[in-house]
């Protein structure tokens, strides 16, 4: 039934199906499309960021992908969130070890109209985007800066870099270069206020958190995805890492273990990465499957198309 309902209301079936576990006052097909009316907000609510191999352009490859029977929701490398917002999981935990990401998925959950208005005062232009960029320069600046304005400045840098790249140095300072656009919309007040409704009414849990956490708060029942930063094509291929030591091939096989110890728990483990042997080896217990996505993260027009990546799942 759900199947059928989905493409009558035009809507997600996993949408519908949390929704409908969720909420004891829907009884019949009315009552579902009467609360899908009233509460337009969670279905027009997307990511509020870019990240790099966002999964938002491949969410109509992973339909068949989910298990269609799940508990609780784990992402523990949330980056844009776009598998959250295509599941809209009730009792989620969102979670990366980025804390300038967290802050901002927090702030969004939290406080939107705050930070609505200080995005307005923002300036789109080279020498604002370097003021701002600087920030992270100033000795003890988290201190100096409010969670508000360290959101505000996370989501315009993020909307108006290249391509929406997350890199930093040696020294963890932002150092992603300008780029011009023709309407980089940073403010975004109405996704942010649609974003923020959605997180509350799902009660996500947002934490700052390695991905090992995933083992103490998943359960038997529940499904975990992760989108790690992915093992590289090349060994000059950098450009996805938080710094260019962060994320190597250890931390591949660590994830990997953590994996098959979800997977003798009981609990439902699919993982996106780079379609390599190394990561075939990795998991080569489990079952694969092929999508294909679209490389946007060099600047270089002929670099780009499309490339594959393998979808590892337990189930």
């Amino acid at each position: 039934m759900l199947v059928e309902l989905s493409k009558k209301l035009g809507i997600n079936y996993f949408i519908i199906k949390s929704w409908l576990e969720d909420n004891e006052k829907i009884f019949s097909i009315k009552d579902i499309e009467e609360f899908f009316q009233q509460n337009q907000e969670i279905l027009k609510a997307k990511p509020f960021i870019k990240w790099v191999w966002w999964k938002r352009q491949l969410i109509s490859q992973f339909q068949n992908l989910f298990p269609k029977e799940f508990n609780n929701y784990h992402e523990p490398f949330l980056g844009a969130g776009a598998v959250f917002f295509a599941i809209q999981k009730k009792y989620s935990y969102l979670s990366d070890i980025n804390e300038e990401l967290i802050n901002a998925w927090l702030v969004v959950k939290n406080n939107p109209i705050e930070l609505i208005s200080l995005l307005k005062t923002f300036k789109y232009d080279k020498d604002f985007y370097l003021q701002i960029r600087s920030w992270d320069r100033e000795k003890n600046w988290k201190e100096k800066y409010s969670n508000i304005e360290r959101a505000a400045r996370f989501i315009y840098l993020n909307r108006t870099c290249f391509n929406g790249l997350y890199r930093v140095n040696s020294k963890w300072q932002f150092n992603v270069p300008f780029w011009k656009y023709k309407n980089p919309d940073f403010v975004q007040e109405e996704n942010i206020l649609n974003v923020s409704k959605l997180l509350n009414k799902t009660q996500a849990k947002i934490e700052v958190a390695s991905f090992e956490k995933v083992l103490e708060n998943a359960n038997s029942g529940d499904f975990v995805y992760f989108d790690p930063p992915y093992d590289t094509l090349t060994k000059t291929a950098n450009f996805t890492n938080y710094t260019d030591d962060w994320f190597g091939k250890e931390w591949q096989v660590k994830l990997a273990e953590v994996f098959k110890k979800l997977d003798k728990m009981w609990v439902k483990v699919m993982l996106s990465n780079h379609n390599t042997p190394f990561i075939r080896e990795l998991y080569k217990w489990f079952k694969f499957d092929i999508v294909k996505a679209r490389r946007n993260v060099n600047s270089k027009w002929n670099w780009r198309g499309e490339i594959e990546e393998i979808v590892v799942r337990n189930y």
